[in-house]
């Protein structure tokens, strides 16, 4: 199975100059919690988090209405191609330890995946999921330390 099997194809978008208010409402008109970030011709630039908006924006108190997302944005992004074997997908998720990767054709965006979207295909094993989700947040590194003291 690609990456093009198991995206989400039609994907909200929002340019670095948008205010970090604007992304706020885009997300929650959309009921996203990320929103991916490109340039007038869709090549992915950055993305934005709910959590980024809160963490990096509010906590800060920066002035959201008139701050661009560019200022709270992750600009080193990971993405995977549309052709990419989901194996691939779940190995980058995994070693960057995020949820969701923009997927792209000729450097332009065209769809997302999420461990979500990755949980309710059957061609991708439950145990893979669970191992996939213990990597990205860190579980098992966190378990072994436990253990080792």
């Amino acid at each position: 199975m690609r990456a093009k099997d198991c995206m989400k194809k039609e994907v909200k978008w929002v340019n670095a100059t948008n205010t970090v208010c604007e992304v706020a409402k885009t997300m929650s008109e959309n009921h996203i919690g990320s929103v991916v970030v490109c340039d007038d011709t869709q090549k992915v630039t950055g993305i934005v988090t709910d959590r980024d908006i809160i963490l990096r924006s509010i906590a800060c108190d920066k002035d959201y209405k008139n701050t661009p997302i560019s200022k709270i944005m992750t600009t080193n992004v990971i993405t995977v191609q549309s052709d990419a074997d989901l194996t691939e997908v779940i190995k980058q998720m995994s070693q960057n330890q995020v949820r969701r990767i923009p997927v792209t054709e000729n450097n332009q965006l065209v769809g997302i995946i999420s461990l979500g979207d990755l949980a309710w295909k059957k061609e991708v094993s439950n145990q893979t999921v669970a191992s996939t989700f213990e990597q990205i947040c860190g579980c098992m590194q966190h378990e072994e330390n436990k253990n080792a003291e």
